[in-house]
């Protein structure tokens, strides 16, 4: 030990007493003890003249630093004369390893057996020095002791902390950190932590046996009450923090199922109502169970649809929500459909009143039916989801979409003219949506999609108006016929007269001239607002932001074009992705909207040139026809319709003249009745368009304006109840009511919800709470949660705490206080045993 050492050493001991003993026990610093010079401190060596020495530090000067160095050990207690000023003064300055640590780390001498104990964590100077950085004046030895284990797990001297570092390690097969507090002669103290906190006790203890117990006890307190629990509530605490740690995510899903395993929870659940398992989410097979008896009922149609949404909404709270969401949508989509179908009449009185129903009400089988294949093919999950799957492609197929379009075919038959007034048709687009802008002096984007059904942007509608500033407005309107893209994207250009080329190509003529491609589009357009223009979508999105706003301002109309949907279903080898495609459409359009309202532009309009057929599963044979068109000539044969000349009328089809269609010319046409198809060589046969069935014919309108003022709330959240109760258990059930439904404007509220202390200090468990009730119906915006106490809220008996309700910051990681209730824990004495 360097001089300068002893020195500084020495000078921290006198800076707590007055009074330090030195024992040379190995007669190694003599020389340093003469040389040593101390400013303010008077050296004695000790040599028989201890009555002198203790005469002259009490009595002569009683305020003096003094060093008494003896030259040798330390003398046994009985022939210590100097032993009561020793023990009074608190203070010996020692000379070996330990001693040199105790200096290092300014502890006091009571310190020295603790190090000595655990010489193998002080070895290392990396290990010294993160302690040192940690220590307190106020350290008891166990907070040492603890403040050590940190240092050896690398975390905050926090046990919950410490323990899921250790379980990740446990996770992975690292036994680095539990080894290194074996080594530094912690791991009694650390078990004796476990129980002190926990309740953990065990012949053989180990991160492995705990881990088992923690989710036994868990798991089996919710399942079975009236067992007793081996793990206090304190566990209850720990884990549920541990699972939504999202740092600690992966580690603890390993170890849940290595644990579902070894409990054979598998078993135990096989004998349990799904409805009990709603809350619990420790295992991922508590969702599977829940998932695969949940179809089950689903498919049997003994749960209402209203059940099955308040259930996937709970379990949207659970950690493994995530990995089984398209299942659990999928579900509820299905769910949805069954019941609304159930409640339908496909009853109409022509063809305005079909469009009119179809717009305000049916519509949502198609969209319920969308959202369920979608979410299934997401899922991954064919096995599971097949009752259900070949229940509703039955339900949709047979009870919905012949049904509905045999009714329909009949008002299609009946009518000599294609017309549902007062349903705009889609030769009027441009005169009734478009020019009453230009009229007022307005700008004025057009979006088209090819093959946007009606069904989908109202879905869209929904989505706009949910986004701050905007509003939006749907209505239908009666596609062109034959509803395919040629003649829907001429119909939506300005035009007078609408014409199919007679020449066998399918193309579509303006005014006389050809529509095909945006640069003739470009000119029909130009012709009738010579400030217009025509762009693709895709280069919408690439546009910098000073090109973006030239395009508003450099033009009255912008016509934008968009084609994923039918560019998807049309081809034969990507047809069935073609609800994956809507779904990306509405994200797409939802982005160019933003985009050109960023570029000021404040009116838009979203439409379609036709809508669609779409039936996953592959057809029968009855969904073809088994008759030929027949004709004079025939120029033009789709799946869905046929162009020619003299074509002979059959009862399988239904003929129209182009001007029984609003188009001029001389050509006739023939559709398939309902959903009948033309078999084609080549051709894909489950999306299908041209013909006349309203999920065809029915396109959407959406008129969006962007506003200059927030026009976006959130939903209130209550206590039921309200605060001032008294917590009397190591539980707290608490009841949230949301005090109105969510709208487009009025959008769901996040909350994080837990229990504190006045001064801030977590005393619970903490719960992640959604509140996106959109039911009418009071009762329905409830939701109960329960709140674990941890062992802290004994440090609060008899005092007030909070509940606090917690909101984050948008786009940030920070909370700020939503509400708080206050309540008074008030335990008794006997709450604190265990038995």
């Amino acid at each position: 030990m360097s001089n300068k050492k002893i020195i500084q050493a020495l000078s921290n001991l006198f800076d707590k007493q007055r009074v330090v003993f030195w024992y040379d026990t190995r007669h190694e610093f003599r020389t340093d003890f003469e040389n040593l010079e101390i400013s303010g401190v008077e050296k004695i060596e000790l040599a028989n003249n201890e009555f002198g020495v203790k005469h002259r530090v009490l009595r002569d000067k009683p305020t003096q630093k003094f060093l008494l160095y003896r030259d040798g050990p330390e003398p046994a207690p009985l022939d210590n004369w100097l032993l009561d000023l020793q023990l009074a003064s608190g203070n010996t300055f020692r000379t070996d390893q330990v001693a040199l640590w105790l200096a290092e780390l300014e502890l006091g001498q009571d310190s020295y057996p603790l190090l000595e104990a655990h010489v193998g964590f002080f070895e290392a100077s990396k290990r010294r020095e993160a302690l040192r950085q940690m220590l307190e004046t106020s350290d008891t030895q166990n907070a040492l002791r603890q403040k050590m284990l940190a240092v050896c797990v690398g975390t905050e001297p926090r046990l919950d902390v410490m323990l899921e570092v250790l379980l990740g390690d446990l996770a992975e097969s690292i036994e680095t950190r539990i080894k290194l507090i074996e080594r530094s002669g912690l791991l009694e103290f650390f078990w004796e932590c476990m129980k002190r906190a926990y309740g953990y006790t065990s012949q053989q203890p180990s991160l492995r046996d705990f881990v088992i117990e923690l989710f036994k006890t868990c798991f089996f307190a919710d399942v079975e009450p009236e067992c007793k629990a081996s793990l206090n509530s304190e566990a209850h605490v720990f884990i549920r923090r541990w699972k939504d740690s999202k740092a600690h995510n992966q580690r603890f899903e390993t170890l849940a199922n290595e644990s579902a395993t070894v409990l054979q929870i598998d078993e135990k659940l096989a004998g349990l109502d799904y409805r009990t398992l709603m809350d619990l989410d420790y295992f991922e097979i508590i969702d599977q169970k829940i998932l695969s008896d949940l179809v089950r009922d689903v498919s049997a149609r003994i749960v209402t649809a209203q059940e099955v949404e308040q259930w996937v909404r709970q379990r949207r709270q659970g950690h493994w929500f995530d990995r089984f969401e398209d299942v659990y949508m999928a579900i509820e989509h299905g769910a949805q459909f069954i019941q609304i179908l159930g409640i339908t009449q496909l009853e109409m009185s022509s063809l305005e009143d079909g469009v009119q129903k179809y717009a305000h009400t049916w519509f949502r089988l198609d969209q319920r039916y969308r959202k369920f294949i979608y979410h299934a093919k997401e899922s991954g999950q064919a096995t599971l989801l097949l009752d259900l799957n070949n229940l509703i492609e039955n339900l949709y197929t047979n009870n919905y979409l012949v049904r509905l379009n045999d009714r329909w075919q009949t008002h299609v038959d009946a009518t000599s003219l294609w017309d549902a007034t007062p349903v705009v048709s889609q030769a009027q687009f441009f005169s009734c949506f478009v020019r009453p802008y230009l009229e007022r002096k307005n700008k004025v984007c057009v979006l088209i999609s090819d093959a946007f059904r009606y069904e989908i942007g109202e879905e869209l509608q929904g989505m706009i108006r949910r986004e701050d500033k905007f509003d939006a407005e749907l209505v239908p309107a009666l596609s062109s016929l034959p509803s395919y893209t040629q003649l829907g994207m001429a119909a939506l250009l300005p035009n007078q007269n609408l014409e199919l080329v007679d020449d066998g190509s399918g193309h579509a003529l303006v005014d006389g001239q050809s529509s095909v491609g945006s640069a003739n589009r470009s000119k029909i357009l130009a012709a009738a607002v010579p400030a217009s223009t025509v762009v693709l979508a895709k280069d919408v999105m690439s546009m910098g932001r000073e090109e973006s706003r030239a395009l508003i301002r450099d033009h009255d109309v912008v016509y934008v074009y968009h084609n994923l949907i039918d560019k998807t279903g049309d081809t034969r080898d990507t047809e069935e992705r073609v609800f994956a495609a809507s779904e990306e459409t509405l994200d797409e359009l939802l982005r160019v909207v933003k985009k050109l309202t960023n570029a000021n532009a404040n009116n838009l309009i979203i439409t379609a040139d036709h809508g669609f057929i779409y039936q996953n599963r592959a057809l029968a044979e009855s969904d073809f026809l088994s008759t030929e068109p027949e004709g004079r000539q025939i120029q033009y044969i789709d799946r869905r319709f046929v162009l020619g000349n003299g074509l002979r009328p059959q009862p399988s089809f239904k003929t129209f003249s182009s001007s029984q269609l609003s188009l001029v010319g001389n050509l006739e046409i023939q559709f398939p009745k309902s959903i009948n198809r033309l078999r084609l060589k080549g051709s894909g046969s489950r999306f299908v368009h041209g013909g006349a069935t309203l999920q065809e014919v029915v396109i959407p309108v959406i008129s969006i304006n962007k506003k200059r003022h927030s026009d976006v709330g959130r939903v209130d959240v209550e206590c039921v109840g309200g605060g001032g109760k008294t917590i009397t258990t190591g539980q707290l059930a608490v009841v949230f009511y949301q005090t109105n439904p969510v709208t487009e404007k009025l959008q769901a509220r996040r909350l994080r919800a837990g229990l504190f202390t006045l001064s801030g200090e977590s005393i619970s468990d903490s719960n992640d709470l959604v509140f996106d009730f959109s039911s009418e119906n009071p009762r329905e915006r409830e939701l109960h949660v329960r709140f674990m106490l941890s062992r802290k809220a004994d440090d609060s008996n008899n005092q007030q705490v909070e509940l606090r309700l917690e909101e984050q910051v948008e786009g940030t990681s920070h909370f700020t206080k939503y509400k708080a209730l206050r309540y008074t824990i008030r335990r008794s004495f006997t709450s604190e045993f265990d038995f």
